[in-house]
Order: C-alpha cells, then structure tokens, then sequence
C-alpha cells in the first residue's frame, strides 16, 4: 500500500537536474496552475548560467482541449470554422512574460460594438492568425511568440470535435454548452468524431516528461476530452514520467457532484482505459462557512479526500495547504507549483540513485 504525503523533506536540486514539465487541461485550471509554473520555467540563456538549490524547469509544455462551443469562442467556432481559442488565450496570457500591457490586451473582453460585443481581443487575434496562416496551431506558436511564453501550448487535437455525454438514465446529451447545463450525472463521455489525433509535438512532450500533471479543471469537458484523442493516454502511460493528478476543491454543478477525490480518479482512469497517476495533490485546507453557503446554492461542496480509497487505487495522496479564497475556491498557485517542483525533483533525484547502483 502506498503512503500518503503531508508536505515534504527538501532535497537539493542543481539546474544539471532542470525538469521537463507537461500540464494537461483546460479552462481556468489549466492557466491557474500555468502561472506558477512560469515562475520555475528558464529560458535556454539563464538555464546554462543557473546556480540554484530549487527545481528549476527547462521545458514546459501545456496541452489544452479545444471542445468549448460557448460564448466568445463559440461563435468563432461556428462563424469562422475554426478550433475554439479561448482556453489556449488564457494559457498563452498564462505563460506570458508581460504581465501588464499584452496581457491585459489579449484579456480584454469589448462589451460593445456590432459584431464584436462580447468576443476577447485575443481570441480574435487567434481568429486572424489562423486565417494568415490556415494553421490553428502555428497561429498558437506565433502568438506564443508575440507574448514572449515561457512554454509551449499545443491544442489536444487540431480536429473539430464535439463531446457527446452518454448520462445515467441513458440519454444522451451533444455539445459542452449542454452537457454543462444538463441536469443529469455523466455516465461516459465520446468524442465526436472519435478517434482524433494529436500533434507529434503532444506525444513527444509526453515522452520526454519528467512530471505529467493532469488538472485542475472540469472534470468531464476540461479533463476527460484530452485523455480521449487518440493516442494521448497510450503516450502517458508509456512515458517514464512522474504522474499527478490535481484535484479540484470543490465539485462542480451538473459535472461532478457528490463525487469525492477518489471518485475523480476512477472517472479519469475508466475513460483512459488504463491507470494513469502516481501521485494526487489534494487540498487539506477547509473553506470557510461563508464560502461554503456561497456554493451550497447550487448544490456544491468542498469535495471529499477519502484518502484510503485513493490510497486503494494505488496512488499516493499528497496533502497541502491549497485553498484561496478571493470571492470564489480557488487553487493558490504558488503553493501548488512549488510542491508540484519539489516532488517531480525528489523522484528524478530517487530514479538517478537507482540507477547507479544497478
């Protein structure tokens, strides 16, 4: 039986040790954790001169789904035939350098304006791109390149898919919009079509990973979609890689109610056929009584760390203190990033001694 994890021994770390890191999600989760990674991510020129105790990554890849049919990207989709941009421009402002000017530009949101109300700079700047280059992913390089990105952004697939939910009383329900806002519990999740495949790019940052982390994020229309591009899984579970699964804070309206960290787990490994993590960071910090009548209203809770079962499927839970509370439950990033660095760095260092005295 593995052991849980509250926090952890230091070990040290040299930049001769630079981490690979491969984050794969969506929506709001996806760039949260994004934005503390940036913090340990250096470019080719500071990583050779790096004199540093703390992990540092030399390679940092985010693999984003692109099934949003709704608001701003929606209507892109629809108008323009082309993939959604939305959660790929909250990765790339994730990973920008700039944090003021082009950041605040590819955020902008213009509540005015025949046409244009209601669409965000930079998804219409992804729009244009796209139209330039007849290439969804080359236009996500280019602007990556424009806002200066500390890491690479591939879409899952840079096919146009639907998801298509299968619920408990055996409907079913086509499109996120819907599923979202349907009433019922998910039973599996399709891709429409099936059997779509990802960049090369994708599969060989998975290879190359020294830790793979999946979430945080909507579990059946952030998470789930990656795992069913064709190939994604396979690639996950042959790499070497450290593997983590980041658990949300709190269940999800019509997504995840009533389902506990484990429960999260079992959805993830059923859809990808095969197990997948090593470890899952889960937060140990409870929301306050304010934040938890705030979600009661819809119906939502603090999830449920069942430990044990976690601990039956085989992955080992690491507990910390990742709770921020700004109006809504959010994951403070730094935190989470830290311990994420620090674990990926202590398995490198254990698979080096190892190997040594093999």
């Amino acid at each position: 039986m593995k052991t849980r994890i509250a926090g952890f021994f230091r070990e040290d770390s040299t930049s001769d040790s630079a981490l690979r890191v491969v984050a794969i999600g969506g929506g709001t989760g996806l760039s949260t954790l994004l934005k503390g990674l940036k913090s340990f991510a250096l470019a080719p020129g500071e990583l050779a001169s790096a004199r540093t105790a703390s992990p540092v990554i030399r390679d940092l890849s985010a693999v984003v789904t692109v099934s949003d049919d709704g608001g701003s990207s929606g209507r892109l989709r629809k108008e323009l035939n082309m993939l959604p941009p939305g959660d790929i421009r909250n990765c790339i402002v994730a990973l920008s350098e700039d944090e003021a000017l082009l950041s605040q530009l590819f955020r902008h949101r213009f509540d005015k304006g025949s046409g244009l109300e209601g669409h965000s700079f930079g998804n219409l700047f992804l729009a244009a791109l796209t139209a330039i280059t007849d290439d969804f992913s080359e236009a996500v390089r280019l602007s990556s390149e424009i806002l200066v990105t500390r890491g690479h952004i591939y879409p899952s697939t840079t096919s146009n898919i639907e998801l298509e939910a299968l619920m408990e009383d055996g409907t079913r329900v086509r499109g996120e919009t819907k599923i979202t806002a349907s009433k019922g519990r998910i039973k599996e999740l399709v891709l429409i079509p099936p059997n779509v495949e990802p960049l090369p790019q994708t599969l060989d940052a998975i290879a190359l990973a020294d830790i793979i982390t999946i979430g945080p994020g909507s579990l059946f229309t952030s998470l789930v979609p990656n795992l069913l591009v064709r190939g994604i899984s396979d690639a996950i579970v042959s790499s070497p890689a450290t593997k983590v699964y980041i658990c949300n804070l709190m269940t999800q309206a019509n997504e995840s109610l009533g389902l506990t960290a484990a429960d999260h787990i079992r959805a993830l490994t059923r859809h990808a056929g095969r197990q997948l993590f090593d470890y899952a960071l889960i937060n140990r910090t409870p929301v306050s009584e304010q934040l938890k009548a705030q979600y009661a209203l819809e119906g939502a809770s603090q999830i449920v760390a069942d430990l044990d079962a976690i601990e039956a499927l085989d992955v080992i839970p690491v507990l910390g203190d990742y709770l921020e509370e700004a109006g809504v439950a959010r994951h403070n990033t730094t935190r989470l990033a830290s311990d994420l660095m620090q674990l990926a760095a202590n398995e490198v260092s254990r698979t080096k001694v190892r190997s040594a005295h093999r």
